[in-house]
């Protein structure tokens, strides 16, 4: 009995130093999480929940920031960002579709459309982005391209033609499915191509709105509830399902800088605002609007040929104005600036090239141009300045006379030097010679 007792006791021992270990590791792998969260907030970047993530600045498409940006995961109604693109593409906002017979299930958003119930377009892509109503985005893509399985088609053509490598739709709603994927670069990619619809613009950056069109009018209130809580934010679009985790593609503008975020597989709704926020922030603070050569800026100036001493001023014949990072330093080059120039020239001829780079970068090639009128040189001007230059050559001519007896004295010194010179070592060879 006595072994079997001490065997219990001894793994009974061992069970409890293997338990301390496992929390004793825990505690450890908390500790290292929370320091390495510390570091990254210290460090000014952000930290964040979210699987993948990346934040662009929309005019130059400059990264800032990304996590796993390449990375192909579910994208739940985020799908519906390429729903409104060729939906905007090949439809007038002005047309009406019948309502198509989607059966949604309960979990599913919806509009309540009823099937054949009319609806414009304008409405239809409201009710997409901001409700994220499946029924909506269905009865796009059949009355778009006749059927759902064409719309798809198309819908993979468009993300094939922006270069979307790491994009695939198997339907037109963002229901899980595995040939249904995204990254984080390629939404936010699609998203700024879709900014370039003013419709879309405003859409996106409502709080609410009203469907005044179909069988009775609706209210519907967005699901990016960033928009409302935040002046800076102004979309884009959220996304939802089991596998996909929450997904959010945002966008913020102030002073004239602009950036687009996207957080993919966040756990929570709390966790995908307050990473695209920071994501969003992040990238205002990163940029920053800059004219490093606002037009009429003297950058030089050139002689005028016939009139010594006058010149003519070079100045920017346009503004370079850039978004650059907060920061960024620029230099200036300039090309085809000649020695000096005649008239007759108007204000504003172009002279010569400006090169405005940041690093590595051509920000910008810019005319430089005359910032006065450049009247040709008359008659007299010109015989004055030939006058001039006579003169001088006249008087280079008589320094040269006059000095030319001097060269020839010194050319026959040294000739009768040379012969001394001569005659002296032929003295001396006679002298050391012995007698026969």
């Amino acid at each position: 009995m006595a072994p079997r007792i001490l065997s219990r006791g001894v793994a009974g021992a061992t069970q409890t130093v293997r338990s301390t270990l496992v929390a004793l590791a825990a505690i450890f792998s908390l500790w290292l999480g929370g320091a390495s969260e510390a570091v990254a907030q210290s460090s000014g970047r952000p930290s964040l929940q979210a699987k993948a993530a990346i934040v662009m600045e929309t005019s130059t498409g400059d990264v800032l920031y990304e996590k796993n940006s390449g990375k192909r995961r579910a994208i739940a109604s985020t799908t519906k960002l390429m729903t409104v693109l060729v939906a905007l593409e090949n439809s007038d906002l002005d047309d009406v579709f019948s309502a198509t017979d989607y059966r949604a299930s309960p979990v599913e958003s919806q509009l309540g459309l009823r099937p054949g119930e009319r609806m414009s377009v304008r409405d239809l892509l409201r009710a997409s982005l901001l409700p994220s109503a499946n029924d909506a985005a269905a009865t796009l893509a059949v009355g778009t391209m006749g059927s759902t399985k064409a719309f798809v088609a198309e819908m993979n053509k468009r993300a094939r033609e922006l270069g979307l490598k790491d994009t695939h739709y198997t339907n037109p709603i963002g229901l899980d499915s595995p040939g249904n994927y995204s990254s984080a670069r390629d939404l936010v990619t699609l998203a700024i191509r879709l900014r370039r619809s003013e419709f879309f613009r405003r859409t996106t950056d409502l709080d609410r709105a009203t469907l005044r069109s179909g069988a009775t009018t609706r209210k519907v209130t967005n699901r990016n509830t960033l928009v409302g809580d935040y002046d800076f934010v102004n979309g884009v679009k959220t996304g939802h399902t089991n596998k996909a985790g929450y997904v959010l593609v945002g966008s913020a503008t102030r002073d004239g800088v602009t950036v687009v975020s996207a957080v993919l597989g966040d756990p929570s709704e709390r966790a995908r605002n307050a990473d695209s926020l920071e994501l969003l922030r992040f990238g205002l603070n990163g940029y920053e609007v800059a004219t490093p050569l606002p037009q009429g800026r003297v950058v030089g100036n050139i002689a005028l040929r016939y009139r010594d001493g006058q010149s003519v001023d070079v100045v920017a014949g346009e503004t370079v104005r850039e978004v650059l990072r907060t920061g960024a330093r620029t230099r200036l080059r300039i090309e085809g600036l000649p020695t000096e120039i005649d008239g007759p020239l108007p204000r504003g001829s172009r002279v010569a090239t400006a090169i405005v780079r940041s690093g590595d970068k051509t920000l910008a090639k810019v005319p430089l141009v005359t910032a006065r009128p450049v009247e040709e040189a008359g008659l007299g001007t010109r015989l004055g300045d030939l006058v001039d230059r006579s003169q001088t050559l006249f008087a280079l001519l008589a320094l040269l006379i006059c000095s030319l007896p001097l060269v020839m004295l010194r050319r026959r010194a040294m000739r009768r030097r040379q012969a001394l010179d001569a005659e002296d070592r032929r003295a001396r060879r006679r002298e050391e010679t012995p007698a026969s």
